[in-house]
């Protein structure tokens, strides 16, 4: 584990770029409209990205911070679990949202008057993709999840004697 600790930043940049070129990607080629609850997950995940960068070039100069660095990535990523777990449960109907689609007030702004396409924003509730019984926000959830207690585990494992 503490031979992952230099590289730590540089998955986990991987992995949440990875999860967001998914996203990106499911939108733009599966013609999958996000809700404003997945628009939220992907802000955690531009955090990680953001985060690793930044401490992979802290890293540089001041190595012995890699404890650290694997922490804040570790709590962000339990941030973006939180964020996904929040959303299985208004999709599941085991708690109620309010979703920003339907009850947002513009005033009189038409948005639907800006292009030829009338703008349908997804209500957060309904699942529009999964795979074995997991909505998307399901999966965002394991693998979050799973990041963070690696995350964890590498800011903990003691440094190896040699």
């Amino acid at each position: 584990m503490t031979r992952l600790r230099p590289i730590w930043p540089f998955l986990t940049f991987l992995l949440s770029a990875a999860m967001l070129g998914a996203a990106h990607a499911f939108q733009r080629f599966g013609g999958l409209q996000p809700c404003p609850l997945c628009l939220d997950q992907r802000n955690w995940h531009w955090g990680v990205v953001g985060l690793s960068l930044l401490t992979l070039l802290a890293l540089r100069f001041r190595p012995g911070l890699g404890r650290w660095a694997a922490a804040l990535i570790g709590l962000v990523l339990l941030g973006s679990a939180g964020q996904a777990l929040f959303h299985v449960a208004v999709e599941q109907h085991w708690v109620i949202y309010q979703c920003a689609a339907g009850g947002a007030n513009v005033g009189a702004l038409d948005f639907n008057a800006l292009g030829d396409k009338p703008i349908d924003i997804p209500a957060c509730d309904e699942i529009a993709w999964s795979m074995l019984g997991i909505s998307m926000a399901g999966y965002n959830f394991l693998v979050s999840l799973a990041a963070a207690l690696a995350s964890f585990a590498v800011a903990l494992v003691p440094e190896s004697r040699t």
